[in-house]
């Protein structure tokens, strides 16, 4: 039997991108759907993929990173753009509605629901992350001290009684 070889920068599969990539299994499946998000007013992020786009493969990384600053109070939906059925139409509150024909896609909603980014192609993680800024009423990065999450293996050298 002959290895599979693939890579970051080409269209081959080689398995979740999310897990090869960027080290984040956790987005995928993800736990919660867009219908859920916009029925608890919940801001969300869209992210349209498939596994086997270099481009996709590259953004893994970004939506990982996006994660670790917002994953907790908004949801981060990746959604493989290989299972969203073909129909004649889709509702508001399906993905398939904001799909636009091309990976890798993000799209993100306010609080009510609506879409305040839609962007095509490997959307910088800035634009982003202005975006989110707003929805959350955070102050603009330039004067913000950067976010930093600290190593989950610091070592903690206070002495307690």
């Amino acid at each position: 039997m002959t290895p599979a070889f693939a890579g970051l920068k080409d269209d081959k599969y080689d398995g979740n991108i999310f897990v090869v990539y960027a080290g984040n299994g956790s987005l995928v499946p993800s736990k919660a759907t867009l219908a859920t998000a916009l029925k608890e007013h919940k801001p969300a992020l869209l992210v349209f993929y498939v596994d086997d786009s270099s481009d996709c493969k590259e953004y893994a990384i970004v939506v990982s990173k996006l994660q670790a600053f917002y994953g907790g109070v908004a949801e981060i939906i990746p959604i493989n753009v290989d299972t969203i059925v073909p129909k004649q139409s889709y509702k508001p509150t399906e993905p398939g509605y904001y799909y636009s024909g091309s990976v890798p896609q993000v799209v993100v909603f306010n609080q009510s629901g609506q879409v305040v980014l839609n962007g095509k192609g490997q959307v910088p993680f800035e634009q982003v992350d202005d975006k989110f800024r707003e929805v959350f009423d955070l102050l603009p990065r330039t004067e913000s001290v950067e976010l930093r999450r600290r190593s989950f293996n610091e070592l903690n050298s206070e002495l307690t009684q």
